[in-house]
């Protein structure tokens, strides 16, 4: 039985990049799709319905951004934004445009590869109603997140969470290997007319730390993203 390759569109104007990334996805297993400007992409986007988008911000036609946002309007496709850009607030700006990830260049074919495997991972597991409370168990070395119980073990060691600090913890482990910013978690554990301060969520990831981690000045499961928000390490 043959099996489908999944289709990466790469939106890339530099022909040296668009060319290495096109031959690191054919050499394992993928089927690229290359655009060199925002219309092209957004072209391919609509007739070809790829499973990843690999998204290069500076693009001659239109900013990357802008491409976010219009094909969110209808696609719920993952994007991986792959880009030179490595101001705090580009990245914010993406993720919460929509993009599902963020590569800073230059990258290597290992981090490019693990980033396509986990927005695939997630379309797959994807509920088809995501209000239902998840199930089951998330492991990540000697860490557990049993959703079941509601509980966060690490070497089996029951950690003791609040209620907002489980919260935080599940939500992140819900979306591991993926940067959720500090306004999405404060959206989706407070409401979205909670307002976008993150000094509350400083304070719980603190207490987590302190529970969870070895040494939290060095965390090997919960990393922070500088001045964009979190993400927990894959998980097994």
């Amino acid at each position: 039985m043959n099996h489908i390759k999944e289709t990466i569109l790469i939106i890339e104007d530099e022909n040296n990049i668009s060319s290495f990334m096109s031959t690191i996805l054919t050499a394992n297993g993928y089927d690229p799709l290359l655009a060199k400007t925002g219309a092209e992409a957004f072209a391919l986007a609509t007739s070809h319905c790829p499973d990843v988008i690999l998204l290069d911000l500076g693009l001659p036609d239109m900013d990357g951004l802008q491409l976010i946002r219009s094909i969110r309007e209808w696609s719920r496709v993952p994007i991986i934004v792959v880009s030179a850009r490595t101001h705090e607030r580009d990245k914010v700006t993406a993720l919460d445009l929509g993009a599902d990830d963020y590569v800073t260049k230059p990258f290597g074919p290992s981090e490019l590869l693990a980033r396509i495997r986990t927005a695939l991972r997630h379309v797959r597991s994807r509920a088809a109603d995501e209000r239902v409370a998840q199930t089951g168990v998330f492991r990540a070395g000697g860490l557990v997140i049993d959703y079941d119980k509601r509980r966060v073990f690490v070497d089996e060691q029951d950690v003791h969470l609040t209620q907002n600090e489980y919260k935080l913890v599940s939500l992140l482990g819900k979306y591991a290997g993926r940067v959720l910013t500090y306004d999405y978690i404060i959206r989706e554990l407070w409401g979205p007319n909670a307002k976008g301060n993150n000094q509350i969520l400083r304070v719980n990831m603190a207490n987590i730390r302190r529970k969870i981690e070895k040494n939290p000045a060095e965390p090997a499961y919960i990393f922070t993203e500088v001045g964009v928000g979190y993400r927990m390490i894959e998980g097994e």
